[in-house]
């Protein structure tokens, strides 16, 4: 690229998609670096997806989920970071975090809400041209809400879209059931509300739900406090595997007693015949009566032979996969079987690690062929479920670094995590000390679950100091090293409780 390319191309935004907790803790780190940052949210307001499941509580508390960047932005406007121990829900994170974040001078108007992407590509070549690829800048295209289709010029992309939205389904084999898209007006998604927002839903209804992870768990037993004051409502549980000794865990023998508790209370609701449990039941079809009148018969196979259940509401608890859909232009080496970059998917491959045993990792793992295009987030993961929001938060920085030129601290990245991978949240009937209401049963402690094998699209980077660098146009400005994440028990995940499951690759 000639001289006058590259002053061309610097003056051109950094397209951040996607205005979670991973995409804004990036604009912020752009912002520090001075680089010019345009985020694309394709919800009406920036945590869009985070609010479908606002009344979820994360498993991280505040001390882990706010980005340090970010922080530097916040607190001279006089925001003041909630404390430190408390869990926020989803709708919590929004309202004291991402929205302030947002309404910031240096981001307020750099964010492009009710904008979806539908493509990247590069300008006037496609993904064949190979000679003088790089002389051509990239480009994202998006369209508006009134269907009008724009495309915005970029220096770089960061991908920071998540999963959320895209749900495996229900079938075997990663392919929809036969009758899937025609039952969608039964199907619910992960995390249904089922005591508020969707209670009428459920309330005296029949509901299936189909999973075998903390998403489903968490389903679960929230209905089974319906049931006890909605008389007629009935939960059955449908898992591809033989047993559910991995959900159950081990009771009072297990290594996280608080997790032993959680998998206890389905296994008591279980035993007590309050939930039924269908196992090794494979998906075939789903037969939907005429007019939508009546249940809906999932049918599928058992060892015993065909079996078919009738249910009102069948709630999808398998999980997610990204959307590369969007990217077909753009030069990728995506793994073949995680879709995560191919750099990233060994360190990530959930046949070998647990959420911490992951290994530090920054813009180096995450690069593609295409140059200045990056995934970062619960995306850059693909369908591992490893993923946790401090990882998220040191690729974001690592990634900025690079695109500043600041080769150093972009390739130091440091990310201290647990083996096991140790979250904390409440669940029904839990008050935010984890004290138990009428509903809880026998146990009063807050509940700590494996993180493992759990996700959700929210994310951002705890690191740094408080204070706010001055803002310089030379792109020098802002930290140069890394600033490292140190996670216990009780560290971030960035995964609401119940999203966690659901990102299970389908493994229901």
């Amino acid at each position: 690229m000639s001289t006058a390319q590259d002053q061309a191309a610097a003056q051109l935004p950094v397209v951040v998609i996607g205005a979670g907790p991973i995409g804004l803790a990036a604009a912020a780190h752009l912002v520090e670096r001075g680089l010019e940052p345009l985020v694309i949210e394709a919800g009406a307001s920036v945590g869009a997806a985070i609010q479908e499941w606002g009344h979820v509580r994360l498993f991280s508390p505040w001390e882990f989920d706010t980005d340090a960047a970010a922080r530097r932005l916040l607190e001279p406007t006089g925001w003041t970071a909630p404390p430190a121990e408390i869990l926020p829900t989803g709708a919590e994170l929004v309202r004291d975090y991402l929205a302030p974040l947002a309404a910031t001078p240096q981001l307020a108007s750099r964010i492009r809400t009710g904008t979806r992407v539908i493509a990247v590509s590069r300008r006037g070549v496609d993904k064949t041209r190979t000679i003088g690829r790089e002389d051509h800048p990239l480009f994202v295209r998006t369209v508006d809400g009134e269907g009008v289709v724009r495309d915005i010029e970029a220096r770089a992309v960061i991908d920071a879209s998540g999963t959320w939205g895209r749900a495996n389904p229900l079938g075997d084999s990663g392919l929809a059931a036969v009758g899937e898209a025609e039952a969608a007006p039964y199907l619910s998604g992960a995390l249904p509300d089922v005591l508020g927002r969707d209670r009428a839903r459920f309330a005296g209804k029949h509901a299936l739900v189909v999973g075998m992870g903390h998403s489903a768990a968490n389903t679960l037993l929230s209905l089974v406090e319906l049931a006890e004051t909605e008389p007629g409502t009935r939960i059955t549980w449908a898992v591809r595997g033989a047993s559910v000794a991995r959900l159950y865990g081990g009771g009072d023998a297990d290594g996280l007693p608080a997790r032993g508790a959680l998998g206890s209370r389905v296994r008591a609701a279980v035993q007590a015949g309050v939930i039924t449990l269908v196992r090794s039941f494979t998906i075939a079809r789903f037969e939907v009566p005429k007019g939508a009148s009546g249940p809906v018969q999932v049918v599928g196979s058992t060892p015993e032979g065909v079996q078919s259940i009738a249910a009102d509401v069948v709630v999808a608890a398998t999980g997610f996969r990204p959307d590369l859909d969007m990217l077909r232009e753009v030069r990728l080496e995506i793994d073949a079987s995680t879709e995560a970059p191919v750099k990233l998917a060994p360190m990530i491959d959930p046949n070998f690690h647990s959420c911490g045993t992951v290994p530090p990792h920054g813009e180096r793992e995450l690069a593609h062929p295409e140059q200045d295009f990056y995934i970062a987030g619960m995306k850059s993961y693909g369908r591992a479920p490893t993923f946790l929001m401090a990882t998220g938060y040191e690729q974001a920085r690592s990634i900025v670094a690079a695109i500043a030129g600041d080769r150093e601290a972009a390739d130091n990245v440091e990310l201290e995590l647990p083996e096991t991978g140790v979250c904390s949240t409440n669940l029904p009937g839990e008050d935010e000390a984890g004290n138990c209401g009428s509903s809880c049963g026998t146990t009063a402690e807050p509940v700590t679950v494996s993180s493992c094998g759990d996700a959700a699209e929210s994310a951002a980077s705890p690191c740094g100091t408080a204070e706010a660098p001055a803002i310089e146009g030379d792109g020098c400005c802002g930290p140069s090293v890394p600033e490292p994440v140190k996670i216990g028990v009780g560290f971030a995940t960035g995964l609401p409780n119940g999203l966690a499951g659901a990102l299970e690759r389908g493994d229901a």
